[in-house]
């Protein structure tokens, strides 16, 4: 615990903290949406046990960083490419949430008329088979939040913490988030949408194809300012119309 008295790990720790709550957005989405699918006795426990598995799953990986460290070794070549375990990992898994968010996308087109047999489907989905789902997308998720982690702090102490720290602050913002995303369908949409678009990034980033997060976070930004301003304008039109309307 010597980081405690120096400064620059203090610093370190706020930055990595910030960086981790920010990355840690995807699983929120991902485990939100999932979790919707559940009864809604059961969407808090399936939530705090998503988020307890991600934080789980990052200190594991804290733990055996020379594992980590070996992940980036070529294991083969395809095409003159260089694919490493972390390669593979991040390319099945950006497969799988992508697979994964254009199926929940093709459920929530489905026509009107079937809409009480895709909910009644969601409210009886396996809680087991959610928790299986949330579990192989966090090691994809938390595999990028070491390796950021590893390159940012040389204090395991730090790291952890900050892992803790960012845990804790997702714990207590999914409650909303999921409730929010469920009470606006477009919102919903729109977060399937970035869940597709990370999904071709996690796969670009297996084929060394570097996509700045940059890049991708602000067309997140973008996109749920214009929700949010979207979703305001339909409320004023609905009250006026109201207002509107005949007693």
């Amino acid at each position: 615990m010597e980081w405690i008295a120096d400064p620059n790990a203090w610093i370190a720790l706020a930055t990595l903290t910030a960086l981790e709550i920010v990355l840690g957005i995807d699983n929120i989405i991902f485990i939100s949406i999932l979790v919707g699918r559940l009864p809604e006795a059961q969407r808090n426990m399936g939530r705090r046990i998503g988020l307890l598995l991600a934080m789980g799953t990052r200190i594991l990986l804290l733990a055996s960083l020379s594992w980590i460290m070996r992940l980036t070794e070529p294991l083969f070549t395809v095409f003159a490419q260089e694919i490493s375990g972390r390669d593979l990992i991040l390319i099945f898994g950006g497969l799988f949430l992508l697979w994964k968010s254009v199926h929940e996308i093709h459920e929530s087109l489905q026509q009107p008329g079937n809409e009480s047999e895709h909910a009644s489907r969601g409210v009886t989905a396996s809680f087991t088979s959610v928790i299986l789902q949330i579990a192989v997308i966090d090691i994809v998720f938390s595999l990028d939040s070491v390796i950021t982690a590893v390159g940012l702090a040389d204090d395991l102490g730090v790291m952890v913490t900050a892992i803790l720290i960012s845990v804790a602050v997702m714990m207590f913002a999914a409650r909303a988030i999921g409730e929010f995303v469920d009470a606006n369908p477009t919102i919903k949409m729109l977060a399937l949408s970035f869940l597709v678009l990370v999904g071709v990034t996690l796969i670009a980033e297996g084929f060394d194809t570097h996509i700045p997060k940059g890049y991708v976070y602000f067309a997140m930004a973008f996109s749920v300012v214009v929700e949010m301003i979207n979703i305001r304008l339909r409320r004023r039109m609905s009250i006026r119309l109201n207002k509107d309307l005949p007693e």
